[in-house]
């Protein structure tokens, strides 16, 4: 695990709050939208909704879990791709 610290006279808080405030909103918009659409069932959209629930562990290891919950975890490589592009979450 990381064991930096940030300088004390630096307020993370003031720095990135707007900013992630953004985002969250951003996101809330998105989540409507795709409702509105009757598009929920996306695999995609469950991901997200799954990784959302992430961001409440009291561990700083979100964006980790975050990252590993959009990830294929098999181990053993695929025979052959039927897609061309990336999806940006795993199926499965």
């Amino acid at each position: 695990m990381c064991d930096w610290t940030p300088p004390r006279s630096v307020n993370l808080v003031d720095l990135g709050f707007m900013d992630a405030r953004s985002k969250l909103i951003d996101l809330a918009a998105f989540l409507d939208r795709i409702q509105r659409a009757g598009q929920e069932s996306d695999f995609r959209v469950q991901a997200l909704k799954s990784a959302i629930t992430l961001l409440s562990l009291e561990q700083p290891v979100r964006a980790k879990e975050v990252l590993l919950s959009f990830s294929d975890p098999s181990a053993e490589p695929i025979e052959k791709a039927t897609t061309q592009g990336a999806t940006g979450a795993f199926p499965g």
